[in-house]
């Protein structure tokens, strides 16, 4: 096609009829070209459907595919067939007959379109086609609905010949009021981006049959007159209301159509970067020229009028580069420039350096060697776009760094030009920190996180073969280091290659290397363990459970989940990776047999073979992030750490994964098992303590949802500190099934009950142990001397009943009475497994003359409580006594005995209500106070 004279239509000097006849044949005449490319870039049976397609939508034939009813709409405006669809039509089905409709016969198909990449330099043979079908405003919803269902029947037919094919029902009149509920390609990003489709619809559609656009006919320059040119045209008669389809103009576009047009094409770049990058910077440049811009769609239309009429230039792919080219070029971007190029490069797809000459080259090839000439790339530039299916991680990485640093400075454009026009609704705020998330999802770096590399750049990273080397950190004295190559390298050939990627921990680097699809199921590993105890099966096991954690592809992530926190998803635990934990038996050729099976304290010594733990956690946003946990506490730390990550509402689906040399399958069912209780236990949000022994050490996680603590108690004796503690409300104790095995703490703790005080003693000869659990599980230990059960309880019990008394007067007279202190004897017979018995001592008779000792405590600014004791009521206080206090009170007793037996002053009665206020204060902490005051009494004692 050649330049021709331009045409300047003018209402105000007169309109030629005829000049506008010559105008519609000049969009004709670069509509023809386009769908003769179209057509050229498909396949035979591809062709076919598109020829067909006007006459499947102009009749309404039971034989013909989209037939639904004799009721469906059917007719196209100033639509009749040639011989050459008829005869196509024919070879579909023999029977069909062609009989020309009458003249006054309704037409409610108004025209047919393709939009999109057709007839352009980015066509492909499998490319889509997106058809708008116009239809009369006047259709019934009952038509419109018989109609969509042909559409949908036809689409059918169409995947049965190999083409994809996608109608879009468009009622002009409505869409002219912008007031649409459906999408109007299959690239659509919804109902906010009225004017930008409209702009894209212009530049690329070819129409195939009925009406042509109105738009057509009114001059760039007339753009902003739109509705007034238009108006004269059809009141004039300069053109006839039945030949023309107005969808509208683009005289001017809202600041917030930019915001949504980027925010889409950012969302598809995650995936797809190259075949977003073009739409994402010619909605930059739209957005940076607003409001004086002037869309591609309005410089095709000068062209045509100006006469430029050649296929290539008015492309519409190649308007859109040149616009973008000459926006970067005028800010000197040329890094920008240069990644648009390559974008629009794979986009097209045309390879350049694998052309030959003998052969026939598409339009598209020549194109490109054109552009490729222009833009002065090398041959090797060329070559490395053109195999790009051969890309392998370090190439990628180069890449990603452009593509990733250009959507985020899309996004930071947005995001400014947002505040600037003050373009951004509710929804688009909403939109952009979805978006936000989703970039930070996909790209941003941080510790832990395992970082993906392709985005859509490159299809294949895997490798065949790939080499696995553990070696000495040399920067880092006493550290290792693995190291992953690509090939099959033997011992003394990988020093002399560079590594893809090192890392000090073995899962982190086989996690990157499945996560990029580098390692795939195909993939054979060389593995040089050094000083690991890794083995080829262990190693084999180990990418089986990260590919089954980690699957690929991964899910889309919904705006639903990415409105909410990240929580962990699928969490996987593989214990002991290249760690042997008997590994010194092994070295000595030791077979063990024993009783003491647990892997947390196994054999006579006690071992702990859970030495490692390393985290796997694919999160909701569908990031991959990993932990390792070697410290001396490394399980317990692991625990609490995953238990704190826990989301509220449901835990993540757990696998435990051992495959080490020895006990591996024991090892990960004891590591299960410990996580499952103790979620269980956390899902219950009663405060539970969760005993755990390791070896001779004891720990509890003291199980709060989100703030879970590690207590470690390093030993019986601190442990017992620990249990001591004063609580100020009830906390279940849960102990693990092997903690504390052989003491009879193991039969005391689990006995606990709210509100509820328990007495339990055990008798060693002369002595007994005496424990009590309170109310709130909180546990008192001391040893007393022991004749028998009621000298032993009797004390007690008179102690306990006035601690009870004083609780429950301060108590409301409503609340439910308090279960009465129950007690027990712990049998410890040798020979004999230990038990708990229930014991029923009778209650102290208070008529046989018991000395009454009671205490009475107060505070004392900056030192220990004031005490006051009375014996028989006779009243000895500190301020009368000072230090002698216990001593004068101690004479008092000795007077009152019969006989110079020297046994045991006890606290019959005790009032804390000076120290607490109105806080009630548990059973334990009244017996402890108790103790203090019993031993600096019985101290006088014996000294008088």
């Amino acid at each position: 096609m050649t330049r021709t004279r331009e045409i300047r239509p003018d209402l105000g000097t007169g309109i030629d009829r005829k000049v506008l006849a010559h105008l519609r044949q000049r969009f004709l005449r670069v509509n023809a070209g386009r769908l003769e490319r179209a057509l050229e870039g498909f396949g035979s049976r591809q062709q076919s459907v598109l020829r067909l397609m006007p006459l499947l939508f102009h009749v309404n034939h039971p034989l013909l595919p989209g037939y639904v009813s004799g009721f469906t709409p059917a007719g196209l405006s100033a639509y009749e067939p040639d011989e050459e669809t008829l005869a196509e039509a024919q070879r579909l089905t023999r029977s069909f007959s062609y009989k020309p409709r009458r003249g006054n016969a309704p037409t409610p198909v108004q025209g047919l379109f393709l939009m999109g990449s057709l007839g352009s330099l980015a066509q492909e043979e499998g490319s889509d086609m997106d058809v708008w079908v116009c239809h009369a405003s006047d259709l019934d919803p009952q038509a419109c609905d018989e109609l969509r269902r042909k559409a949908h029947a036809i689409e059918v037919w169409a995947e049965s010949q190999g083409a994809e094919v996608h109608f879009f029902l468009i009622d002009c009149e409505r869409f002219v009021r912008e007031d649409r509920d459906n999408a109007l390609s299959s690239d659509d990003s919804g109902t906010t981006q009225h004017y930008l489709l409209l702009d894209e619809f212009y530049r690329t559609a070819i129409w195939l049959a009925g009406r042509t656009p109105l738009w057509w006919l009114v001059p760039a320059y007339e753009e902003a007159n739109y509705a007034g040119f238009t108006q004269a045209l059809l009141s004039k008669r300069f053109v006839r209301q039945q030949d023309v389809l107005d969808l509208g103009n683009l005289s001017h576009i809202p600041p917030g159509e930019y915001l949504g047009a980027g925010l889409w094409q950012l969302f598809k770049g995650l995936a797809s970067p190259y075949k977003s990058l073009l739409k994402l910077l010619l909605t930059e440049v739209y957005a940076a020229q607003h409001p004086a811009v002037q869309c591609v769609s309005l410089q095709f239309k000068q062209a045509v009028y100006a006469g430029r009429l050649i296929l290539d230039e008015l492309d519409p792919y190649l308007m859109v580069y040149r616009r973008i080219e000459t926006y970067l070029l005028a800010r000197s971007q040329h890094d920008r420039l240069e990644l648009v190029r390559r974008s629009l490069y794979v986009k097209v797809n045309r390879k350049v350096s694998l052309a030959r000459p003998e052969r026939t080259k598409s339009w598209q090839l020549c194109v490109m060697q054109q552009l490729v000439t222009e833009w002065h790339w090398s041959e090797q530039q060329v070559r490395l776009l053109d195999h790009r299916n051969q890309w392998k991680v370090a190439q990628v990485i180069y890449e990603r760094q452009a593509l990733v640093g250009e959507l985020n400075n899309s996004y930071q454009f947005l995001t400014r030009f947002s505040h600037v026009q003050q373009a951004s609704s509710p929804a688009n705020r909403k939109d952009l920190n979805v978006l936000g998330r989703r970039l930070y999802a996909a790209f941003d770096r941080r510790a832990g996180k395992v970082e993906r590399l392709n985005p859509g750049i490159a299809p294949d990273l895997a490798e065949h073969t790939i080499t696995l080397v553990e070696v000495p950190d040399r920067r880092e004295a006493g550290k290792r280091l693995w190291c992953l190559y690509r090939g099959n390298l033997g011992a003394f050939e990988y020093e002399h290659h560079t590594p893809l990627k090192r890392s000090h921990e073995l899962i982190a680097l086989l996690t990157w290397g499945h996560l990029n699809g580098i390692i795939d199921t195909a993939t054979r590993i060389a593995l040089h363990p050094g000083e690991s105890d890794l083995s080829e099966l262990e190693l084999f096991n180990v990418l089986g459970a990260l590919q089954r954690t980690v699957s690929l592809p991964m899910p889309a992530v919904s705006e639903a989940q990415l409105l909410q926190p990240s929580v962990p998803a699928e969490v996987l635990l593989i214990v002991n990776v290249g760690v042997d934990p008997l590994r010194h038996h092994r070295e000595l050729n030791i077979l063990m047999t024993t009783e003491r099976t647990d892997s947390l304290s196994y054999a006579a010594a006690g071992d702990n073979l859970v030495l490692t733990l390393d985290q796997v956690t694919v999160n909701s946003w569908n990031e991959v992030l990993y932990h390792r946990y070697d410290s001396r506490h490394a399980l317990l730390d692991c625990l609490r750490d995953y238990l704190n990550g826990l989301p509220g509402h449901k835990a993540p689906k757990l696998q435990v994964g051992c495959y080490c040399h020895n006990r591996a399958h024991a090892i990960s069912t004891r590591v299960k098992d410990l996580f499952d209780t103790a979620v269980q236990l956390l899902a219950r949000d009663l405060g539970h303590r969760y005993l755990i022994q390791v070896q001779q050490q004891y720990h509890v996680l003291e199980l709060a949802p989100g703030h879970v603590r590690h207590v470690p108690l390093p030993g019986l004796p601190v442990l017992l500190d620990y249990l001591a503690r004063p609580l100020k409300r009830y906390s279940p104790l849960h102990l693990d099934t092997y903690a504390l095995g052989g003491h009879e703490l193991s039969l005391i703790l689990p006995h606990a009950h709210p509100d509820c005080v328990q007495v339990f003693y055990s008798p060693q000869g002369h002595e007994a142990l005496v424990y009590v659990l309170d109310e709130y599980n909180s546990l008192w230990l001391q040893p007393f001397a022991f004749h028998d059960e009621a000298g032993l309880l009797l004390p007690l019990q008179r102690f306990l009943r006035s601690v009870a008394y004083r609780r429950e007067t301060r108590m409301a007279a409503d609340s439910p009475p308090a279960l009465g202190p129950l007690y027990y004897r712990i049998n410890n017979a040798p020979g004999q497994r230990r038990s708990v018995e229930r014991r029923h001592p009778s209650e102290p008779d208070d008529s046989s003359g018991f000395y009454a000792v009671q205490a009475i405590l107060h505070k004392k600014p900056g030192g220990a409580p004031r005490v006051t004791l009375f014996c028989h009521q006779k009243e000895f206080s500190e301020a009368e006594h000072g230090d002698r206090l216990y001593l004068e009170v101690a004479r008092e007793i000795l007077q009152q005995r019969h006989g110079t037996e020297g046994y045991r002053c006890y606290i019959t009665d005790l009032d804390l209500s000076g120290l607490s206020g109105d806080l009630q204060l548990s059973s334990n902490t009244y017996l402890r106070y108790k103790a203090t005051l019993e031993e600096a009494l019985n101290a006088a004692l014996k000294s008088l």
